[in-house]
């Protein structure tokens, strides 16, 4: 659960128990996105990019569901 204190917050999860699957997470100041991988003891970070090679923006402020 995110409190209102912290700038990352989760937007998307994908995959399950047993697999590593992906999740999107969201800068709330600036509101660009990152895909992040978790595999074993660590993971993998990369700001997630549009077809013209920018960053994915969300608009702000972020809408999150709890």
């Amino acid at each position: 659960m995110a409190s209102q204190d912290d700038r990352f917050v989760r937007i998307y999860k994908q995959g399950g128990m047993f697999d590593a699957g992906f999740q999107i997470w969201a800068d709330k100041v600036t509101g660009v996105n990152y895909l992040v991988i978790p595999s074993g003891y660590g993971s993998s970070l990369t700001p997630l990019l549009n077809r013209d090679g920018t960053p994915v923006v969300s608009p702000l402020p972020l809408r999150v569901d709890e």
